[in-house]
C-alpha cells in the first residue's frame, strides 16, 4: 500500500529540497503563507507547521513583517577545523586535488568501525591539499561509499565543497560528527606536501561524519600544520 506523506510533511520535503538545489538561494524569501496556500490549497495551519519545521532545522530565519528567509546552515558538528581558515583567509584559499574521486579500498587504518554493509560497497576515495596563499596547511583524505552518489566520481563539487555537492546534487545533509585527535609527527610524505621539516609537530584529525542516511557515513582524515592557524570549532546551531 502506497504510503501518503501529510500534507505540512510533503510542503516542509518539497521546500527544504528546493533549498538544497538553490532554487531558493541564501538570503532568498520563501513564498508568503498566502502564496502557499493558494498554491498548494492548504491551510494556514499545515503552511506554518512546514515552516516551523524548516525553522527548527535551521534551514530558514524568520524576519518580522518580511517573511521567511533561506539562512546559511551551519550546524554544531564538533568537527575541529583550522581556525578561520576560509572566512580569514577569503580568496587566498586554495585547493589542490592530488587524487580525484575514485574506487579504491576502505582504509582499514581509520579509527572508527566501518559498517559491514559499506564494506560491502563500492569504496570511493579523495585526496586533497588545502593552502592558504601559498602555504599548505591541510592534506585531507576522505572515503565513502557509492551506494547513494551515482556518478559522483565525474561531478564538479559545487563551489569545490563536497558537503555542498552532497546537499544540491544529492540531496544528503550532514547531521553530526565524531572525532579523534592525535599528535603525530611529519613523515617523509608530510614533510614534502606540507612543507615542513621531517619530524615537524602535526594535528591529525579523523572524522566520521553522520549523514541524513543513516547508513550512509563519510570517514575523513586530516593531517593540519597548526603553526600559524591554529584548530578551533566555531560552528553555530539553531539560534
Amino acid at each position: 500500500m502506497q504510503q501518503y506523506l501529510p500534507k505540512y510533511a510533503f510542503l516542509r520535503d518539497l521546500l527544504k529540497e528546493r533549498i538544497q538545489q538553490g532554487v531558493y538561494q541564501v538570503g532568498d524569501y520563501l513564498p508568503s503563507e498566502n502564496e502557499l496556500c493558494s498554491e498548494y490549497d492548504i491551510t494556514r495551519t499545515t503552511v506554518r507547521r512546514a515552516m516551523d519545521e524548516l525553522l527548527s532545522d535551521a534551514y530558514i530565519e524568520k524576519q518580522q513583517g518580511k517573511g521567511s528567509r533561506v539562512r546559511e546552515r551551519r550546524r554544531s558538528l564538533g568537527l575541529l577545523n583550522v581556525k578561520g581558515f576560509s572566512e580569514a583567509a577569503g580568496g587566498n584559499v586554495k585547493t589542490e586535488y592530488l587524487t580525484k574521486t575514485h574506487f579504491s579500498k576502505w582504509s582499514h587504518a581509520l579509527s572508527f568501525s566501518i559498517s559491514q554493509k559499506e564494506l560491502k560497497s563500492h569504496c570511493l576515495h579523495f585526496e586533497r591539499l588545502r593552502f592558504v596563499g601559498k602555504q599548505p596547511v591541510m592534506l585531507e583524505n576522505d572515503w565513502f561509499s557509492s551506494v547513494y552518489l551515482p556518478g559522483i566520481e565525474e561531478v564538479i563539487f559545487v563551489d569545490n565543497s563536497f558537503f555542498k555537492t552532497l546537499s544540491q546534487k544529492y540531496l544528503i545533509e550532514i547531521v553530526g560528527s565524531d572525532q579523534e585527535i592525535r599528535a603525530i609527527s611529519a613523515d617523509k610524505r608530510l614533510s614534502k606536501l606540507l612543507e615542513v621539516p621531517i619530524g615537524t609537530p602535526l594535528v591529525k584529525v579523523v572524522v566520521v561524519f553522520h549523514t541524513s542516511k543513516p547508513d550512509f557515513h563519510i570517514y575523513s582524515e586530516l593531517c593540519c600544520n597548526t603553526e600559524k592557524y591554529p584548530i578551533g570549532n566555531s560552528y553555530m546551531i539553531k539560534q
